[in-house]
């Protein structure tokens, strides 16, 4: 059996199955930053007075925009690059548990709430009777951190863990996780804020501890949004997961209980963020049960996953294997039995009658093979995409690839 071809394949191949197992709005997150930043260093901006979170100009100008802004815009190539490498394990894992839409939801509502913690903290460090501290009032901080900063203590209570690894070096309770991070950045690296990453943890703490409820809409409002013809052509796109039912794979932990010139301060310091992925623990599967929590819904489904889900999962594997594995030959007969799981069979007076999916199944096998696409080649392809052509065309280039890598070889 020959490896499997990422391991094979090169770094512009590995980089595109990276990039394409990245669900959709996570995408688009990096996307969006990226993009900002690239803007920001072709044309010279780099003072980000008018645009970074600054809590003096926010009550004395309600300059409202600067909770969104400032979580868009970054200071250096390696802040935006750490951050979103420190998002894409975390947005993707709680992308395919929530959904898109649900996802983007919560990342606009964290924005908000992490804005609003910092400014009431820091008005409340200015105004105490005892002694007045203006320096938060004046912290211009920009950077997605606060918001990743969140979803870690809602991925850490989600996931169930009772302890977390830092770094890999050693583990600590999951409760003070997040907390040690906080403590471990700010000794570790300098130009960080501390006050926003604080607020992140603490609105990450308020969403899981249910304080947000009341701002969750139902999923009627998700569905509406789905099925929104405007909307058409991104839930159409590979990665767009849709917000279905189901349950979390985890249990919900139980808890007891300068001025205005100055250089803006990042949310994120420029190099700690590299081996985040490796806190993020694997997901397990889980049984779709009733009565869903609002913080944590049920996993999302791509589109057309929802059919056969259970009972296609390891003969699809099995399938992919024999497909990339060049030295496995194919009978046509045996192709009777696998190419269409769909298909129910009833055996009256001593016929078979099949259902219409064989009809549908032949459709799509003469539209592969005028695309050039070997017959029996095909036709494993597609019963392993369960019949969509979509996966199905995948599969081939995947096996086509395969060989001339094995022929470069």
């Amino acid at each position: 059996m020959r490896s499997n071809i990422v391991t094979e394949a090169g770094l512009p191949t590995r980089i595109n199955q990276w990039w394409g197992s990245i669900p959709f709005i996570t995408s688009g997150v990096v996307i969006v930053c990226s993009v900002i930043y690239l803007i920001c260093l072709l044309f010279g901006y780099d003072s980000f007075y008018e645009i970074c979170f600054l809590p003096s100009q926010v009550v004395s100008h309600f300059q409202v925009y600067r909770f969104y802004t400032s979580v868009l815009f970054h200071g250096s190539v390696l802040h935006v690059v750490f951050n979103m490498l420190a998002f894409v394990p975390l947005g993707s894992e709680l992308e395919r548990i929530m959904g898109s839409v649900r996802l983007l939801y919560l990342i606009i509502l964290l924005s908000t709430t992490n804005a609003i913690a910092h400014l009431i903290v820091a008005l409340l460090v200015d105004h105490n009777p005892i002694h007045p501290y203006a320096y938060f009032m004046n912290e211009c901080s920009i950077g997605f951190s606060g918001v990743i900063f969140s979803l870690i203590v809602i991925e850490t209570s989600l996931s169930g863990a009772q302890s977390r690894s830092v770094f890999g070096l050693f583990n600590v309770p999951s409760k003070l996780y997040p907390w040690i991070l906080l403590v471990l950045f700010q000794l570790l690296a300098s130009n960080v804020s501390f006050l926003g990453h604080m607020c992140g943890i603490l609105s990450g703490f308020a969403y899981t501890f249910g304080l947000f409820n009341y701002l969750l809409p139902p999923p009627s409002f998700y569905a509406s949004i789905e099925s929104s013809s405007a909307l058409s052509l991104c839930i159409r796109r590979p990665g767009f997961i849709l917000c279905t039912g189901g349950t979390t794979y985890g249990q919900l932990p139980t808890y007891s209980s300068g001025t205005g010139t100055t250089q803006p301060r990042s949310l994120l310091p420029d190099n700690l963020w590299r081996n985040m992925s490796s806190w993020i623990p694997q997901r397990g599967t889980s049984v779709i049960q009733e009565g869903q929590d609002p913080r944590f819904p049920g996993r999302g489904r791509t589109l057309g996953s929802a059919r056969n889900q259970s009972n296609t999962t390891d003969s699809d594997s099995n399938l992919q294997e024999r497909l990339l594995d060049d030295t496995t030959s194919t009978r046509p007969t045996d192709l009777r039995d696998v190419r269409n799981p769909t298909v129910n069979t009833v055996e009256v007076d001593g016929s078979v009658l099949t259902n219409q999916g064989s009809d549908s199944f032949e459709e799509e096998l003469k539209k592969l093979v005028a695309m050039g696409f070997e017959k029996t080649q095909a036709e494993v392809a597609l019963a392993a995409a369960d019949g969509e052509p979509s996966v199905a065309i995948e599969i081939l280039m995947s096996q086509q690839v395969n060989n001339r890598l094995t022929i470069l070889s």
